[in-house]
């Protein structure tokens, strides 16, 4: 087994927003010194937060990579956004971990955004540690918040730490395991000394070490055995205990912090290295061969074929594109040439770099377990899967969440179109959750992602990047109609008389109602010779034509059947012109006959929210015109599914957030269209009225 990669840790650290992922890290870079000052994201001084738009909110927008030494170990932490506009980079970026470090508020506890993390680490089958952080704050407590991860995670998740007072007198945790205690030096330096275990702690700290112990045996046979049986553990036995069973998953420990004051942070370096696996205890990871479609396996060792997934791109106005890859199985040098698997294309790259932060440091080689980046990769994008040039591996596509909200973009200046689809398509390289699409119907472009301040942060990064500005707006509801009985026997005659050539055609049609989302049916039904043949496309072509605008208000009609049976042609005046407007005409005819109506999309709307605000949010879905389908409990919070009208969400997120305070989170997509009741029908026609006379 290689040294090298069985000291390497790659950590994805994860929590809700506001929990201190960031100042946790920066803390962990000053302990080891790889900073020479704590970096803070309340100053601006973070050295992971370096974008703009992360200092002015204080939030983390976009994952950011800092590999640092500790104890012999080379750890790569991956700082991931909390706040759900941003959690579909987490969930990308996860994937190229080996562990996660949980971060949980001390006072708010396990909020629904932690609740989504953990699932992703749970897809993943991700090994991980958890630190109940901001000790040093008031009303941070410790135990309440250790029920509460059992409670919603499981038993699996145990003290392994005990804090030595809370909130101002928060000063130093007691190992269970060592039975020693340490306090720390309240200066923000980091230094701890190892100090008596309180007197006061004996009993608390007995139990929960029985605690830890019974967690470490039940994860294995032999020592369960040993256990039962009354005998002691030794400490041999319970560390390599220990190791195995948090990398299985079966034990979770649980530590303590305050990484603004630097206290407990040696503590999580050390269980990182401890409990956390290597590449080589995560296992050989498995693919596909592109061509054969046959399993393909890749050990983690430096002389099998090179192997490596994309989990991130970021785009730079200046420097190009820069492909953030983790590295499974080889050795990538720098200066070489790679197989991207999905594009089927051959890339050829130069320097190869190691992040640290908003800093890059040039490195000749990388192997696996490592996270690396290369710069100007022409076909590469999130989610593609580079190889060795001979040897081909394609591993699973990483799946991300759609997005939620949508807005209409305009650009402020005229003739800026072209630079926003292509500012955007550089933008939508590095965040996949990105789209952008034109929507023909309402003749909008409409940018859909994640959330509000997803989009605003967007439009700033547009401006400051591309020199782009764009104004927002709620994008147009497309509405569709249709018809909702049938009209049968209707007749139009095109006929116009000047001089010369006139123009003459006579169509019979029955329309008839299809069941919703069907579209439209022509059938030609002609007997006899009333008609040449020759002008049933034509007929077709106007009917396709009219179907775009329909009578009621102008939005293209759907979910019907036109037969065209009978009509007259004159040998002379007859064309495919007068055919064609004749068979628009009779559609139009014929619809307003057969009782048209107006449809709205309707979307499947999931919404993850805390007991406390269930019934005011049902309340709320039900005022919106919203079906509740039926509800389901996750820990402390229900996931209620429901359908609701598009017109209904248009801001539905800001909503949400200040009923739940922040802690209600929701996906949805389109379900179906639906009749709009007929109150609103009018108010629909009047608009649609209104803004043709315009």
């Amino acid at each position: 087994m290689s040294k090298e990669i069985a000291s390497l840790r790659t950590v994805g650290i994860i929590s809700h927003g506001g929990a201190g992922k960031t100042s946790l890290a920066e803390a962990m870079f000053f302990n080891t010194g790889s900073t020479k000052r704590l970096g803070k994201v309340d100053d601006g001084t973070s050295i992971l937060d370096y974008e703009a738009e992360e200092i002015a909110r204080q939030i983390t927008m976009s994952s950011s990579f800092f590999t640092f030494p500790w104890k012999k170990s080379s750890i790569t932490v991956i700082d991931t956004p909390g706040d759900f506009n941003f959690l579909a980079d987490t969930q990308t970026c996860l994937s190229g971990a080996d562990g996660a470090l949980v971060v949980i508020d001390a006072i708010d506890g396990v909020k629904v955004q932690t609740e989504k993390v953990w699932e992703f680490a749970d897809d993943l089958n991700l090994p991980r540690i958890i630190t109940i952080n901001k000790m040093d704050r008031e009303r941070a407590d410790f135990f309440k918040v250790v029920n509460e991860i059992k409670e919603i995670f499981g038993d699996k998740a145990t003290p392994v730490h005990l804090p030595i007072g809370a909130a101002e007198t928060f000063k130093g945790v007691v190992d269970l395991l060592q039975g020693k205690a340490y306090e720390f030096q309240d200066d923000e330096s980091g230094k701890i000394k190892e100090i008596s275990v309180p007197e006061d702690m004996a009993d608390q700290v007995e139990s929960h070490r029985e605690q830890i112990v019974e967690r470490i045996a039940e994860s294995d046979d032999a020592l369960l055995e040993k256990y039962l049986e009354g005998e002691e553990l030794t400490d041999q036995e319970l560390i390599n205990g220990f190791r195995s069973g948090c990398i299985a998953g079966e034990v979770i420990p649980i530590t303590c912090s305050s990484a603004t004051k630097n206290m407990g942070i040696q503590m999580v370096l050390d269980l990182m290295v401890q409990c956390l696996p290597s590449p080589h205890d995560r296992g050989e990871k498995r693919g596909v061969n592109p061509k054969t479609k046959e399993e393909e396996v890749r050990k983690p060792d430096a002389g099998e074929p090179l192997s490596a997934q994309v989990i991130k791109t970021v785009s730079d106005p200046y420097a190009g594109r820069l492909t953030v890859m983790r590295i499974f199985s080889g050795t990538l040098s720098a200066d070489g040439n790679v197989y991207n698997a999905n594009k089927e294309a051959k890339e050829r790259f130069g320097s190869l770099l190691l992040m640290k932060g908003k800093n890059q440091e040039t490195i000749q080689s990388a192997g696996p377990g490592e996270i690396v980046a290369v710069a100007k990769l022409k076909e590469t994008l999130t989610g593609d899967t580079l190889c060795d040039l001979n040897k081909h591996i394609l591993y699973p596509v990483i799946l991300t969440m759609d997005p939620i909200v949508s807005m209409a973009v305009q650009p402020k200046s005229k003739g800026d179109e072209e630079k926003i689809f292509s500012s955007l398509a550089r933008l939508m390289e590095e965040d996949p959750t990105l789209t952008v699409r034109r929507e023909e119907q309402t003749r909008e472009t409409i940018l859909s992602g994640m959330g509000e301040i997803h989009i605003e942060a967007t439009m700033e990064k547009l401006k400051r990047k591309f020199g782009v500005e764009v104004n927002l707006s709620p994008p147009k509801i497309p509405y569709l109609e249709t018809i909702k009985k049938p009209a049968k026997g209707i007749v139009y005659r095109h006929k116009k008389q000047t001089g010369g050539r006139g123009q003459f055609a006579e169509v019979h049609f029955d329309l008839t109602p299809l069941d919703r989302g069907t579209g439209f049916e022509f059938e030609n039904a002609l007997v006899g010779m009333n008609v040449p043949r020759g002008f049933v496309p034509a007929v077709e072509k106007g009917i396709v034509e009219a179907m775009q605008s329909g009578v009621r208000a102008g939005y293209p009609v759907v979910d019907f059947k036109v037969r065209f049976y009978d009509g007259k042609s004159h040998e002379v005046d007859s064309s495919e012109m007068a055919f064609k407007i004749a068979a628009s005409m009779c559609f139009k005819k014929g619809v307003a006959e057969a009782q048209p109506t107006l449809l709205e999309p309707i979307m499947e709307v999931e919404v993850t929210v805390p007991d406390e605000n269930m019934g005011d949010v049902i309340g709320d879905l039900n005022s919106r015109r919203g079906k509740v389908l039926g509800m389901d409990s996750k820990g402390k919070n229900q996931i209620v599914r429901a359908l609701v009208p598009m017109a209904e969400l248009l801001k539905y997120a800001p909503d949400l957030r200040s009923k739940t305070g922040g802690r209600g989170m929701f996906t949805m997509k389109v379900s179906h269209y639906d009749e709009v009741p007929a109150h609103l029908q009018e108010q629909l026609v009047t608009e649609a009225q209104r803004e043709k006379e315009d």
